[in-house]
């Protein structure tokens, strides 16, 4: 088994939030109500940057605009939202480190609480291994605003994570984790090599305290 190099997504690989950013999107579209959905998106969010967002109820705001077009619908929208939003926003230093990794044989991972319809399309542009969100419920072919299985989120991650080890028959031997913030802690606690990537400032304080070094992917 490769030692795992594991990553979180949203303002770590990306120089931005793409849960935000897809929210922020579907208000600039005209898909949702404007002012309603921008003011829900944005309490969300900050709620998220505390580290005291209740992922349930985030994820029943976030997952109804699915239950509502279709699957070829989303699809046609997703594709422009990776061209409009998510492509000005990859960090090359990210790419560098992907590809860094890559060279030296490790097994690429991302892991992000975003939703897997949002998160799906931007793993593959990135050409990583293995990925791990939280996962919409989908029904005949149709998402139902629910989740299935547990959603990939603080003690979460840790949990879906185990479920990929076991079901691999792998383990942390040699792991890297790279995220930028505390809702990440239970995971980086997990790791051999635990990396703060331009973290907030409670992740920030962790890391200074506990030696983990901060990688800046924005410079």
């Amino acid at each position: 088994m490769k030692p795992l190099a594991i990553f979180d997504l949203d303002n770590t690989l990306l120089n931005g939030d793409s849960d935000h950013a897809w929210g922020e999107f579907l208000c600039q579209k005209g898909i949702v109500d404007e002012t309603a959905y921008r003011a829900a998106n944005d309490r969300f969010f900050e709620q998220y940057k505390a580290g005291t967002m209740d992922i349930n109820e985030f994820l029943e705001f976030a997952l109804k605009p699915l239950t509502e077009h279709s699957k070829a619908q989303l699809d046609q929208w997703h594709n422009e939202f990776m061209s409009e939003v998510i492509e000005p926003i990859i960090l090359p230093k990210a790419e560098e480190l992907l590809a860094t990794h890559r060279a030296a044989g490790d097994r690429l991972m991302i892991i992000t609480a975003t939703n897997s319809f949002v998160t799906g399309p931007i793993a593959k542009r990135l050409e990583v291994d293995e990925f791990l969100a939280t996962e919409p419920e989908q029904l005949n072919g149709a998402y139902t605003g629910k989740i299935a299985g547990t959603p990939c989120f603080q003690s979460g991650k840790v949990t879906r994570l185990n479920e990929w080890l076991k079901e691999h028959n792998a383990n942390l031997s040699g792991s890297h984790f790279y995220s930028d913030s505390i809702n990440d802690l239970p995971l980086l606690e997990q790791v051999e090599r635990a990396v703060a990537v331009n973290p907030d400032e409670r992740l920030t304080a962790e890391a200074q305290q506990r030696g983990w070094p901060i990688l800046d992917l924005r410079r």
